[in-house]
């Protein structure tokens, strides 16, 4: 049995590091400098991707489901594209000084360049930079190769320049806004932080986290201004079934705060006729499982989804175009790792997308990944 446990933690090590970007702390290469504590950390990765029947994949050959053709464009798409990168490969530093704080920088090279990940400093309970936002929870995640996961996962699953106060399981925060109204242009503004709370948690074999998070939305053109309240919230929970087994997913809740519903590329709002903004609502969710096979290999299924309902925008004349409306995806993979910091994987992937006319579409893909961490 401990050796079962000690395998199932390297393997799910090795899958958040994968999916996530959580560069595990296990393998980094640590020593001391004066009275600081270091750990350097990173790892090389390799993606390649086999798009089946349309070219969907982007840079990490991460699956875009705005590239999906809908409609009379899906008769006429051309099959087969192949593509291969190295930019998910990261390095991080962290350093803790001797009265506890921590500061940590990290960044990848995606999707060409050096961009910053991580970039904060923490001490007693106060976290202040740029990290994962608070409105966030890894636990109800299902581990993929492909880098940007499941639609539907808990919460914004990327990082955003914050203040963060934890106690226990608890944790606030006021964030960097992510807002997008749909007709506002230039005139779009951010009146104030994000604000967020969550808990997360776990019991026996349960975890668990749920959380709320509220913002303004608003425009301001030097002639007319508008605003509205828009909130969001989810829950995700991952439960063991047995030491082999596991079952996880996610749901979520938004209404003027679409680009927190994961993966939905969904305004929040739009300004109306009377030159108030109407909030848009959406929702979403997950679900998966996890099998250890032993021997440092596994298989994980999962679906994910993401639906808004954009009728009265249209109707308001909001979009010129025929805005997307629901996305979904299935991702399978087997993962395997032959020796310490060693990750290979191979993945099925199939999306489907619809506009909010009813034109619908889907491809597939498949993909390969190689990770060797440090």
């Amino acid at each position: 049995m401990q050796s079962n446990n000690k395998l199932r933690m390297a393997i799910r090590a090795t899958a958040a590091v994968a999916v996530f970007g959580v560069a595990g702390q296990a393998g980094a290469v640590s020593f001391t400098a004066g009275d600081y504590e270091m750990a350097v950390y990173g790892y090389a990765r390799f993606n390649a991707s086999y798009d089946i029947d349309e070219n969907v994949s982007t840079s990490t050959r991460s699956f875009d489901y705005g590239k999906i053709n809908v409609g009379a464009a899906e008769d006429n798409e051309a099959t087969g594209y192949f593509g291969a990168d190295a930019v998910q490969s990261r390095i991080g530093v962290k350093a803790t000084s001797p009265e506890g704080v921590m500061v940590n920088i990290e960044g990848d090279f995606r999707p060409g360049n050096l961009r910053l990940r991580h970039a904060y400093g923490s001490y007693n309970g106060v976290l202040a930079g740029q990290t994962w936002s608070n409105f966030t929870s890894f636990v109800g995640n299902t581990s993929t190769l492909d880098f940007d996961s499941l639609p539907g996962a808990a919460g914004y699953q990327s990082r955003t320049p914050q203040i963060r106060y934890t106690t226990g399981a608890l944790s606030f925060s006021a964030e960097d806004p992510k807002n997008s109204i749909a007709n506002a242009g230039a005139a779009a503004k951010n009146g104030m932080p994000a604000l967020t709370a969550r808990l997360e948690d776990s019991a026996g074999g349960l975890s668990y986290s749920a959380a709320v998070l509220a913002q303004q939305v608003g425009y301001d053109t030097g002639t007319a201004d508008g605003s509205s309240f828009g909130f969001g919230t989810f829950v995700a929970a991952k439960m063991s079934l047995t030491d082999m087994i596991t079952i996880q997913g996610a749901l979520s809740y938004t209404d003027g705060a679409n680009s927190y519903l994961y993966r939905s590329a969904a305004d929040s709002a739009y300004i109306g006729t009377n030159g108030d903004v109407e909030t848009i609502s959406g929702y979403g969710g997950t679900i998966g499982t996890g099998i250890n096979l032993g021997g440092g290999r596994s298989i994980n299924v999962g679906y994910g989804m993401t639906e808004v309902d954009l009728d009265d925008a249209v109707a308001a004349g909001a979009y010129t175009d025929d805005p997307t409306q629901s996305i979904a995806a299935l991702m399978a993979n087997y993962k395997w790792t032959p020796v310490k910091n060693v990750m290979m994987g191979v993945e099925y992937k199939y999306a489907t997308r619809e506009t909010q006319s009813g034109d619908d579409g889907d491809a597939s893909s498949v993909a390969f990944a190689a990770q060797y961490n440090f």
